[in-house]
Order: C-alpha cells, then structure tokens, then sequence
C-alpha cells in the first residue's frame, strides 16, 4: 500500500512539475527555443538597475575614443534590436529597457549587458575588438543574452531547485537573502568584477546566432565575429576541454559562427535600416 501511494504522489509532484513548465515557459526570439520563466522581467530590470548602479559608482568609468566607439555602437544596435523585435512581435521583450553604455577601467577583457539594456564594456577588450565592427561583435553577442532573458532564464532554475518554483514575490518575502544570493549567481553582480560567472554553451551559442543578426541589422559585416575570435583564440582560448566547461572553445565556436554568416550577411545585405 505505501509503494501505491509514493508512486501516487510521484505521478502528481511530475503532473504538478510539467503544468509548471508549460505554464511558464516563453519563447526566445530567432532561435524559437523554448525556456523556463519563473522571474517578471520587471523584477529583473528592477534588480538590474540598482547592481549596475552600484558597479558604475564603484569602478572608474572612462570617456577616451573606444568608449565614445562604444556608444555609438549601442546607439546603431540598440535601434536595430527594437526594430527586429517589434517587426518581429517580440518589441515586450524591450519593453522595460532604459539602454545605457558604459566603459570602466579593467585589464580584464570583458563586457557585459544586465536585463533592461545596461551595457558595460572592460577596457581590456579593446586591444582584441580592434576597430568599431568589432565592438559590435562583442555587443551584439552580450545585448542578446540580455533580450534571450538568458539571466532570468537561468535564475528560474535556481528558484525551481530551492524554492520549488514559487512566485517571486512570495520567494523574496519568505527569503530575502536566498532570492539576493540567486541573482548573484545568475549575474556575477560584485564591487569588482560585473558580470562573471559564463552562461551555459546553449546560451552562448544562441546569442552568437542573435549577436550576428543583431550587429548585421545595425549596418555592422557580421564576418568580423570570425576575426574577433581568432583574435581571442590566439589570446590563449579556453584552457579547458569543452565538456569542463559551459563556454564554447574557440574552435568549435568560430566553426558555428561560419555557418551562422550565410544567414546574417541577408540581413547585412539588406540594410533594413534605410
């Protein structure tokens, strides 16, 4: 009689778990992937802008011509990516993003974008961007974590493992500090360092797909991926074997971005901007 009834409450806890994920799951623009949404956009464009804040006052932020090429590279991407995605009937995506770009002094070579379109970039990364094209590279790829909800999408995990897929309001009035310590890990938010823990080889790989696009829409030649990462591969790469590590090596990723190009340079082509 009690194994009857543990395999009942089995097969109602699984009913419960797949209702769940049906219920909140969404959908990610240009790949169509469907994804796990336990966390209002709102909240996390809410939570993103007091860490990015805090970051900015925290690190000194420099105005010299690569962070100049930085905002304009947000200006051209940011009215490309609306653009897509209202065209697109994606445009709630956006909805709640106040875009800002930023450059702080850091030897490390990294950028990052918070949900809500706060973008900032390391000046370490220059010297492997080169040239304006190439921010767009990096931008593009890091603006489409952000519009793919890839943060969110990987807090939610967090919230179904501790909290059993509770509502976000109920999560941070029962635990505060357990919700805090979730966003850290989804974000990396810190005093130092930004955004530093890497998003899985699935994310990566779908925002190298819509970085592509995004950067061709805004009038950048998505083929500068390839030399941006070659560049990086000749930097050291990964140090790692792919199955250690949730970042693509940099073989395999230019070998996906080659096949990616086909697709962005229509767009490129296309100049949808005019």
């Amino acid at each position: 009689m009690k194994k009857i009834e543990i395999k009942t409450i089995g097969v109602l806890l699984g009913a419960i778990f797949l209702s769940l994920l049906i219920v909140e799951c969404s959908t990610v623009p240009l790949t169509g992937r469907r994804q796990l949404s336990l966390v209002p956009e709102s909240e996390m464009v809410s939570m993103s802008l007091t860490g990015y804040k805090s970051f900015i006052d925290t690190n000194k932020v420099i105005n010299d011509a690569n962070a100049l090429l930085v905002k304009k590279v947000g200006k051209n991407l940011s009215k490309a990516v609306e653009k897509y995605l209202t065209d697109n009937g994606f445009s709630s995506r956006v909805a709640d993003f106040q875009w800002e770009f930023n450059t702080v002094s850091n030897s490390e070579p990294n950028a990052w974008c918070m949900p809500g379109g706060k973008v900032c970039f390391y000046s370490g990364i220059f010297p492997y961007t080169k040239n304006e094209a190439g921010i767009a590279v990096v931008m593009g790829h890091e603006i489409a974590h952000a519009v793919a909800r890839h943060g969110s999408e990987r807090m939610s995990d967090g919230m179904l493992v501790q909290f059993g897929g509770v509502a976000l309001s109920t999560a941070i009035s029962q635990k505060p500090q357990q919700v805090q310590n979730l966003y850290m890990t989804a974000f990396g938010v810190g005093s130092q360092y930004g955004v530093v823990l890497p998003f899985s080889r699935k994310q990566e790989y779908e925002a190298d797909k819509m970085g592509l696009i995004f950067m061709a829409i805004a009038g950048y030649n998505p083929s500068e991926a390839i030399n941006f990462w070659e560049r990086m591969s000749q930097k050291g790469g990964s140090s790692v074997p792919e199955f250690m590590s949730t970042h693509p090596v940099d073989a395999n990723r230019i070998a996906s971005l080659k096949q990616l190009l086909p697709t962005a340079m229509q767009y490129y082509k296309k100049d949808i901007r005019k």
